[in-house]
């Protein structure tokens, strides 16, 4: 499968008309069918959030009280606590944390400790929360994150390098060193398949290694649980990405699934076999000059993605259709020259429609979405809400 067809982006430009270049827009239905598609392809298994895929913390409460999601993956201890003191009552920390104004602060108030799930990886980890805030604390949750990548022969690694604990011997070591030490409490155990998830099915050979992957992740994790949960009594075993939902949630021994670049779809979604991506948002640019009859120069707009540089990591010129970015220019911080044979009638003034290679970073740069939402069954009336993201709130976690 591919990119699904775009949403109405002359409904979308012609309702935020009024709104200053440069901003962020959602599409509001197709945010929500999105949403409908993510926990259709999770198989039964409630989808937990990541927060970092979207920032906007209206729009993560609102698909939490959807039916088939529960719990935020967050990507900051800090916004975790921010997080649990808004009302959160399930956050997994999806990251190792070494931050000792967030872990004093987590230790300071019981219905954070409650709330939040810390991610850890070694002992050093646990050491550093001890050195931090003493000996003496109350529980801190805790959850393995166990390498998901293939390492198919002694040296080579596919996949992310995360966790340094791969093989079930070394998941298993930690489990019992967390479970017998003073403080801690053993809550949970994630797979993260980073070169299943997050990898476009682009060659036979990607499929490949997939395949592999998914095989080899099942393997691991049954025998992981199966010891770890002899030791310890498990809240939730999560597993998954917006990328592989359909693989993931067959497997018996995963109680949970995380997604959350799914609900806007930028474009590093647009290649995978298993789903078609259906884009939900955007950011509008202006043109600025003409400096040829097909180049359109627009102002500001470079807004790369993180990850290895190349091409995959640069936006992508969306409406109207048939533009794409100058090979020698790029995306820039204070211009950003569009051509294609379109270009020649934009004129001075007139906006065109950006896609982010991922998701929620777009909304560092901006400190609201505009989302577009239908308001009758026929789509002939629409509602405009401006929303703040997590930059609007004045939180800013890295």
């Amino acid at each position: 499968m591919a990119i699904g067809r775009l949403p109405n982006m002359e409904r979308l430009a012609r309702l935020t008309r009024d709104v200053e270049t440069p901003y962020a827009v959602v599409d509001g239905d197709t945010f929500t069918r999105n949403a409908d598609e993510l926990v259709r392809r999770a198989g039964g298994l409630p989808v937990r959030i990541a927060s970092k895929s979207v920032r906007v913390r209206t729009l993560i409460d609102r698909t939490l009280a959807r039916p088939g999601f529960g719990g935020v993956m967050s990507y900051s201890l800090a916004e975790s606590v921010w997080l649990a003191d808004e009302g959160h009552t399930d956050l997994l920390l999806a990251y190792p944390t070494v931050s000792p104004a967030a872990l004093r602060d987590l230790v300071a108030e019981e219905h954070r400790l409650a709330a939040i799930t810390v991610m850890v990886d070694s002992l050093e980890q646990l050491d550093l929360i001890d050195a931090t805030v003493g000996t003496d604390h109350p529980p801190v949750r805790v959850c393995i994150d166990v390498d998901s990548s293939l390492e198919p022969f002694p040296g080579v690694h596919l996949g992310a390098r995360r966790s340094p604990v791969h093989s079930p011997k070394q998941a298993i070591a930690l489990a019992r060193a967390i479970s017998a030490r003073p403080g801690f409490t053993l809550a949970g155990l994630m797979f993260y398949d980073a070169q299943v998830a997050g990898l476009p099915d682009s060659s036979p050979a990607v499929r490949f290694v997939k395949a592999r992957s998914v095989a080899d992740i099942g393997d691991r994790r049954a025998r992981i649980v199966e010891a770890v949960r002899g030791m310890a009594d498990l809240d939730f075993v999560n597993a998954g990405g917006t990328g592989s939902l359909d693989v993931m949630h067959d497997d018996p021994y995963v109680t949970e699934l995380t997604a959350g670049s799914g609900l806007f779809m930028p474009t590093l979604f647009d290649s995978y076999d298993a789903f078609e991506s259906h884009p939900a948002a955007f950011y509008a640019l202006s043109v600025v000059r003409k400096p040829a009859p097909d180049i359109a120069t627009l102002f500001s707009g470079g807004y790369a993605a993180s990850g290895a540089a190349g091409k995959s990591r640069l936006p992508t010129p969306a409406w109207p259709p048939g533009l794409s970015l100058v090979r020698t220019e790029g995306a820039g911080e204070v211009q950003t020259p569009v051509r294609g044979g379109v270009a020649r009638s934009l004129r001075v003034g007139d906006r065109v429609f950006m896609r982010h290679a991922k998701a929620g970073e777009m909304c560092e740069r901006f400190d609201a979405v505009h989302v577009v939402t239908t308001v009758d069954g026929d789509g002939a009336s629409a509602s405009v809400e401006t929303l703040p993201t997590y930059r609007g709130e004045g939180k800013n976690f890295g």
